[in-house]
């Protein structure tokens, strides 16, 4: 029998049991004609045998449950990991100063401009500056594009209508693709 099968059975023997234990009061309270004391001798037995069994078994969703989670939560720390190498391996063929690699880590955690200044306690226009020479290294417009080459290099392959990169190719030799450009074919 499947897990799921298994869980399903459950579920009707917990429903069987809170059934009878539910008619046993309505039994008491309005009067409703009694169960034949073997029945319920056997109901009962069945009612018990089907609690432990929905202990089992939340106990064993509980164990998988757990099991997931922290399998999920290693994953989620591994990609994390990734992202943050990725970064400092593209960081570091773009030549990024400490400065600009401080601003371009707060540019694609999706800070503003003033953000980044007031948590570098600089001004705007070092900022600006900074973020000029990032996406000129980087050989980007802005900032969608910046974010896009990471997520390229995370789902292996460029974003949809934009040329394929070259691996060897410098990242400074790249220009950003113009807006009305088509893909080739």
């Amino acid at each position: 029998m499947s897990a799921d099968r298994f869980i399903v059975a459950a579920l009707v023997v917990q429903v069987a049991c809170a059934a009878f234990f539910v008619w046993t009061i309505l039994e008491s309270l309005l009067g409703l004609p009694p169960i034949g004391w073997q029945a319920y001798e056997l109901i009962q037995i069945g009612a018990a045998l089907g609690l432990v069994l929905g202990i089992v078994m939340g106990g064993i969703a509980l164990r998988r449950a757990r099991r997931r989670t922290a399998r999920v939560e290693a994953q989620l720390r591994a990609a994390s990991g990734a992202f943050m190498d990725l970064m400092q391996e593209r960081f570091a063929q773009w030549g990024l100063t400490a400065a600009e690699r401080d601003v371009a880590q707060f540019s694609i955690k999706g800070l503003s401009t003033a953000e980044i200044a007031a948590m570098r306690e600089t001004s705007e226009g070092t900022v600006k500056a900074q973020t000029n020479a990032i996406y000129r290294k980087a050989g980007v417009g802005g900032r969608p594009q910046l974010l896009s080459l990471f997520i390229e290099d995370l789902m292996d392959g460029p974003v949809t209508g934009r040329p394929a990169r070259i691996a060897e190719e410098p990242p400074a030799a790249r220009s950003p693709a113009p807006a009305d450009a088509s893909p080739p074919g």
